[in-house]
């Protein structure tokens, strides 16, 4: 890489793309070797409970290595053994699976959540009830909040997750590195288990590193992640703070190390606000050649404001949103298309049907014109990994009507 103070909006898309992984070469059939490849570009996979489409945690594996076996992720999350595990959940972004190796960088966190144990939910820890619970899996084993309660809840009075008293203790435990996830159920609830059942021990008997350490290390790995970032975005990748204070390890602190060592470069990104933060190791591709769909969970769209940054498109998921107040769906996805975000589609699995359902499909201001016949490759790939075998498009958005006609003559 040629050391440069400034960068083109065109140059940092394709920086970006790259550090994400979308450039590496593809693989006919994805091994453990390829999954590895994969995290070690994306660092985290972030967990939801929406499975509309598909769990939020497969769909970034897809977008970069294809249809691939979800069996490779099981293996790497849920090992046979503590030993072999790979990959653990922890608050690494939000809910993610992060490289076990990522658990003592952790541990800064873990202590400023024992911190404010007062805060946990809005209420006190009951310290009686972890105790009970810590003593039950000691002694019986991985179990779900569901398991372990002895009262069950009361009917849902109120929207939200309703969480149980036992519940939230198990999750203060989980966030303070007493109990850890070993792996989840068929109805995606957590089973907890004692954290030195699930992480290697050659990974607990690593040396803690002091806070400000842990965060520096982080914001190496985000920004390796990342190609080039602002400060806000090598803070939001591992949820790090930005602002510069003496009680606590922070952002700014991190950069000031990592641009004094040379593995960050200052530089004036066009069309950014912000000062931009290259990677040394970063490449700069001539171009980037990509075409999938991205989970609004992805790591390279995640950040709103980082989108809409690198690529000029305005991103707000609308789950929670009133369905008539919708403007592009339910669940949408932004379409990639070699270095740009074309299209955004409101995607659905209709798993009794087997169909594939495009509820929505809006194209974005100067796509090319193949994007409806590339868009179609991409649905067909995507519904074959879903083990789907009809695409479905509904006349929804102003992109339904040709794509809907190139679908059917695809059949």
């Amino acid at each position: 890489m040629r050391v440069k103070d400034s960068l083109s909006a065109a140059q940092a898309r394709r920086i970006a793309l790259c550090a994400q992984g979308f450039n590496d070469p593809p693989h006919a059939r994805p091994t453990m070797r390829t999954l590895e490849r994969t995290v070690a570009r994306t660092g985290v996979l972030q967990v939801d409970s929406v499975n509309v489409l598909a769990r939020a945690h497969l769909m970034p594996l897809y977008a970069r290595m294809g249809p691939y076996d979800t069996g490779l992720l099981a293996r790497a999350a849920d090992a046979a053994t503590v030993e072999t595990r790979r990959l653990v959940e922890y608050l690494a972004h939000v809910q993610a699976y992060m490289p076990v190796e990522l658990w003592p960088l952790m541990r800064h966190r873990m202590e400023e959540c024992r911190a404010r144990q007062q805060e946990w939910w809005g209420g006190a820890l009951d310290p009686v009830l972890a105790a009970a619970l810590l003593a039950r899996i000691r002694a019986e084993g991985a179990a779900t909040a569901r398991q372990l309660e002895e009262h069950p809840r009361g009917p849902k009075e109120k929207w939200g997750w309703n969480w149980s008293t036992t519940r939230k203790t198990l999750d203060y435990l989980y966030a303070v590195g007493d109990l850890a996830i070993v792996g989840r159920t068929a109805q995606f609830e957590n089973r907890y288990d004692l954290t030195e059942r699930v992480i290697p021990s050659r990974v607990l008997e690593m040396a803690t590193p002091q806070p400000q350490a842990a965060v520096t290390d982080l914001v190496r790995l985000a920004a390796r992640s990342l190609g080039v970032a602002t400060a806000r975005s090598l803070a939001d990748y591992y949820r790090l703070r930005t602002t510069p204070r003496a009680d606590y390890p922070n952002v700014r602190t991190a950069i000031e190390v990592l641009v004094e060592a040379g593995e960050l470069l200052a530089v004036q990104v066009e069309g950014w606000s912000r000062p931009g933060y290259l990677h040394s190791g970063a490449r700069i591709p001539r171009q980037v050649t990509a075409r999938t769909v991205l989970s609004p969970f992805d790591p390279l769209v995640w950040e709103r404001d980082r989108a809409e940054d690198l690529f000029g498109f305005r991103y707000r998921i609308e789950i929670y949103t009133p369905a008539a107040q919708r403007v592009h769906g339910y669940y949408v996805l932004p379409f990639l298309l070699d270095d740009a975000l074309v299209a955004r589609v409101d995607l659905s699995a209709d798993r009794s049907a087997r169909h594939l359902v495009v509820q929505a499909a809006h194209a974005e201001p100067g796509a090319p014109d193949r994007t409806a016949e590339e868009l179609t490759a991409e649905l067909w790939r995507l519904a074959g990994w879903l083990g789907l075998e009809r695409v479905v498009v509904r006349p929804r958005g102003d992109l339904a009507a040709r794509l809907a006609s190139v679908v059917a003559a695809s059949r």
